[in-house]
């Protein structure tokens, strides 16, 4: 019977280790040294999406969920709330043309930092902001962008977004895929009468 348990336990250590080390190799592969990846969370992904589709030296955004545990959720269980998931946006990027350092600093200046588990006109932990970390450096790099912007935010709520280490990025279903060229008409009402630009304006004085 020990030794029956034994074993058991065993195969649940490699298998634990076995997923650390995939989504090691995962993080490996996004980040070759030419193309490097960021995780953001900002509220709407789409939102998110088509803001950092204006940064140079950004090559790809991919809308879809970080934060949580449940494997392969769907935008219906993300939305629903309890899957401790956040609406999110993968970035890969070249940084021989944009560093870590200015995504975080644009990302900031296009959200709105004071509000907890909430974003504009959308309400829950599935829409927090937060900074998703892929390596000691991110994170470092975010607690110092983070701690910078405390001491020269030019509003005076506190900051409430959270920096996380990614569990694991799970991209949105197709549909969501660039839904600010795929249903134009349907992003720019949603983002209008969301009232996120016009906070973004009121926190940052910024309207891009």
């Amino acid at each position: 019977m020990l030794y029956k348990t034994a074993l058991k336990f065993m195969a649940l250590i490699l298998t634990l280790g076995a997923v650390e080390a995939s989504q090691a190799d995962e993080n490996k592969m996004m980040s070759d040294g030419h193309h490097q990846i960021a995780i953001f969370a900002g509220g709407c992904f789409w939102c998110v999406e088509s803001d950092f589709d204006k940064v140079p030296g950004v090559i790809d955004t991919t809308s879809g969920f970080d934060g949580g545990h449940v494997a392969n959720p769907t935008y219906e269980q993300v939305s629903a709330g309890g899957t401790a998931y956040a609406e999110s946006v993968r970035i890969t990027y070249d940084p021989a043309k944009v560093s870590y350092q200015k995504l975080l600093d644009y990302f900031w200046r296009h959200i709105d930092p004071t509000t907890a588990n909430a974003q504009f006109c959308d309400h829950g932990t599935q829409y927090r902001t937060a900074i998703f970390y892929l390596n000691e450096e991110q994170h470092q790099l975010a607690e110092q962008s983070k701690a910078a912007l405390e001491k020269n935010k030019p509003f005076k709520g506190p900051i409430l977004t959270q920096i996380e280490a990614s569990t694991k990025f799970y991209p949105a279903e197709a549909y969501h895929q660039d839904f600010h060229e795929t249903h134009t008409l349907k992003y720019k009402f949603y983002r209008y009468r969301c009232g996120r630009d016009q906070r973004v304006k009121e926190l940052w004085g910024n309207s891009d």
